[in-house]
């Protein structure tokens, strides 16, 4: 009986793979195909393998440029979120006060905030100060990651031990040591698990992008992806090799980082 139900399942989990996977297979096989191919027979593989599609979809997109951009607004943002909301959240639970409970509870009210209440005022205060640029799009990532990240580093650090913070600080550890020596190293899980969820949510990222950047050239990839979209949206062959070309970062990353982002998970859910 108990086999019959496992069988059951594996199917059940083999049916629901084939529907996630086949939108992936009909843009990836499509990509291959002319546009009159396309219409005339969407499913089937490709007659021919060319690469046409793509280059003329990587020379549109200036995808070089827009990867580097991506690249560099989702490493510099999540590093510095990482960082800032780990020290952050260390000073707030440490020091136990009116003012740190204050404060923690008012990062923990800021996630409740739709950014769309605060979109129009934040770009217009961040236009008069001339950062709507890249380095305006980071530091308004960093505001906004701030408090999800608190949050979490916070309730990991709860569960670290005092004694550590005074052996150390016994050996001669300064507050700055007893940190980045101790604490930090012991709060991997969870710099892995806000790594993940940042880097998702930045690199995925539309709306704010199209608030802020303005400048030809600076575009991260769901930006330029919006544009070549509108510019090509009846020519699906280099649409779809566009959308190719976007996904393929996302793919790379997950395929070297699939170690850390499983074991990061599990030790999560055991702590």
């Amino acid at each position: 009986m108990k086999k019959k139900w496992n069988i059951k399942l594996e199917v059940l989990g083999l049916l629901l793979a084939i529907l996630w996977l086949a939108p992936f297979y009909l843009m990836f096989v499509n990509s291959f195909k002319s546009k009159k191919r396309i219409f005339m027979d969407t499913i089937s593989p490709p007659e021919n393998w060319s690469f046409d599609n793509y280059i003329k979809a990587f020379e549109e997109l200036d995808f070089m440029q827009t990867l580097f951009n991506s690249l560099l607004i989702t490493v510099i943002s999540v590093v510095l979120i990482i960082i800032f909301s780990a020290m952050a959240a260390y000073a707030l639970s440490r020091a136990k006060s009116k003012l740190s409970t204050v404060l923690f509870f008012t990062f923990v009210a800021a996630m409740l905030i739709p950014f769309q209440s605060v979109m129009i005022p934040l770009v217009t205060v961040f236009g008069k100060f001339d950062m709507l640029n890249r380095g305006g799009l980071i530091f308004m990532y960093i505001g906004f990651g701030a408090s999800l990240s608190i949050f979490l580093y916070h309730g990991a650090l709860n569960n670290i031990p005092r004694s550590l913070d005074e052996a150390a600080t016994i050996d001669g550890a300064n507050r700055w040591q007893v940190f980045w020596h101790i604490i930090f190293p012991i709060l991997k899980p969870i710099t892995v698990t806000v790594a993940i969820l940042n880097i998702i949510w930045i690199w995925n990222d539309y709306l704010l992008p199209s608030l802020v950047i303005n400048t030809p050239g600076s575009e991260t990839i769901p930006l330029k992806m919006f544009f070549f979209f509108g510019e090509y949206t009846k020519q699906w062959h280099l649409a779809l090799a566009g959308l190719t070309l976007a996904i393929v970062p996302v793919i790379v990353f997950y395929f070297f980082a699939q170690r850390e982002i499983i074991k990061g998970v599990s030790d999560g859910a055991v702590k």
